[in-house]
């Protein structure tokens, strides 16, 4: 690169194009010597310089760039969703005031309606008369099982009283039978001493006095053997039995079972049984008495008939019924209750009133919405991906989510949780039907459910629908439950809970 030459008081000044030639001072014809122009190589370190700059910059927005691409899997097919909660009525009634309005905040527990109680207050009023009328007549079943338990006790001595006169009868047609031997032995001496008398007679020896004594004692005897017969044959058709036996001669023979057969005996087992009937207990008439009193004792460990009967009364039929119909009024009455407490509506879940369609002196019937919960807890982001991008995608990796209302400045934190099992054109409405011939493949896109983690609706909350940007950290490790599956497992089944009674509000 040339530079300009001086000029000196032998040459002629030259001038660059362009520059002014000052005049010289004092007004002489010589003109001023012009500035040189300062060197290109003064200019580099500031393009260098530049140039590094921008160098940085893009260092610095193209390095995260590229570690997102090589790292993450992202769609702009996003949006927050969560649960909604619809409020209806479970009784029908006027509305009579409505608590809450769009966009209020409410929390499980806040009432948000109320019904007319007037018409549910009488039903209560009327199924707790019909309890108080149940329970009256409970009282009075059992005071008729009381009775019949008093009753079945006689009963029971009555037929130990049966058996006890057959066993004294036996005994007596036993005395009865040896009276009638004693009887035959004097009969047989009242004979011999008249025959011999007889015989005597003829010869003078006995007199004709002593003959007709002897006679009559006889006689006298023939009439109390007589006598002793008709009462031993009566003791044995007391006792049911034919007068004589029907084998041998023995008067006093009876069946070993007598007391257990005889017709008494039976009548007073017949009605213990049917008195028996009445608390409930079926007793077969084959069994005889004792048997039948054996089994009866058996009901108890120690044979304590108090605490058998006790027992038995528990299932008496009388008792059990007025005891049912107690249960049918008692149940009609917790269900007048509970209508009662249903005409106060409230809030199930934690969240924000949406779409309120009631207003007070509507009349409203049983399952009508009366306005929706829209909950701030139970939100997450549907993610519709490229069928493209899911090899990578995994449960439990880790996402950023940037949702458009806050921008960048604000980050959330997220884990995929789940794999939608159909792509949106198949759940569609009208799902296509690509067997016509006409085919154009078309890219499917997959909604993958990504919870937010450390998620606080009362800093920044997120509205139903926002547009959000997820970045899935593909290359992170999965944590959490059925981390790095595809498919969520089937979750365990919580096992019966114990019954409580319903408490209201």
């Amino acid at each position: 690169m040339s530079t300009p030459e001086t000029p000196g008081p032998d040459k002629p000044s030259t001038r660059v194009s362009g520059e002014p030639v000052e005049p010289p001072p004092g007004g002489g014809s010589e003109p001023t010597r012009p500035t040189p122009a300062p060197p290109r190589n003064a200019r580099r370190p500031w393009v260098f310089v530049g140039g590094l700059l921008a160098l940085l910059l893009v260092l610095f927005e193209g390095i995260p760039w590229l570690r997102n691409v090589l790292t993450t899997v992202s769609t702009d097919d996003a949006f927050v969703s969560g649960h909604v909660t619809f409020v209806a009525a479970r009784v029908p009634g006027q509305v009579m005031r409505v608590l809450v309005d769009d966009n209020n905040r409410v929390r499980v527990g806040d009432l948000l309606v109320q019904l007319d109680k007037e018409p549910y207050q009488v039903q209560v009023n009327i199924a707790q008369a019909a309890v108080d009328s149940a329970q009256a007549d409970l009282v009075v079943a059992e005071a008729q099982a009381r009775g019949i338990e008093g009753q079945a006790r006689s009963l029971r001595f009555n037929l130990d009283h049966a058996i006890e006169d057959v066993d004294n009868q036996v005994s007596l047609l036993r005395s009865r039978v040896a009276a009638l031997d004693s009887e035959k032995a004097a009969l047989a001496r009242a004979q011999s001493d008249y025959d011999r008398s007889a015989k005597l007679h003829p010869s003078g020896a006995a007199s004709a006095e002593e003959l007709e004594h002897r006679r009559q004692a006889l006689r006298s005897a023939e009439a109390e053997l007589e006598a002793a017969m008709q009462g031993v044959y009566q003791i044995r058709a007391s006792l049911g039995l034919p007068p004589r036996p029907p084998t041998g001669d023995d008067l006093a023979q009876v069946p070993p079972d007598l007391d257990q057969t005889f017709s008494k005996v039976r009548e007073a087992q017949a009605k213990l049984i049917q008195t028996m009937a009445e608390l409930g207990v079926a007793i077969s008439f084959d069994k005889s008495p004792k048997q039948m009193i054996a089994d009866f004792y058996a009901r108890d460990a120690q044979g304590d008939i108090n605490r058998i009967l006790a027992q038995i009364l528990k299932g008496a039929p009388a008792i059990a019924q007025a005891g049912a119909k107690l249960s049918a009024a008692q149940r009609n009455l917790d269900q007048a209750n509970l209508n009662l407490r249903y005409t106060d509506v409230f809030a199930e879940i934690d969240g924000v009133i949406t779409r309120r369609e009631v207003n007070p002196g509507n009349n409203i019937v049983a399952g009508q919405g009366l306005m929706a919960v829209r909950s701030l807890t139970d939100i997450w982001v549907d993610a519709n991906f490229k069928e493209t991008q899911l090899a990578g995608l995994r449960i439990g990796q880790p996402a950023d989510l940037y949702v458009d209302m806050y921008g960048k400045r604000e980050v959330f934190k997220g884990r995929v949780s789940g794999f939608t099992m159909g792509t949106g054109s198949t759940l569609a409405l009208l799902p296509p039907e690509n067997a016509t011939g006409n085919f154009v493949k078309v890219v499917q896109r997959l909604p993958v459910r990504i919870d937010l983690v450390d998620y606080d609706p009362d800093k920044t909350p997120l509205f139903i629908g926002l547009s959000v940007r997820p970045y899935v950290r593909v290359r992170a490790t999965p944590t959490g439950p059925d981390a790095g599956k595809v498919l969520q497992l089937r979750p365990a089944q919580p096992g019966p809970e114990p019954s409580a009674p319903s408490t209201g509000r």
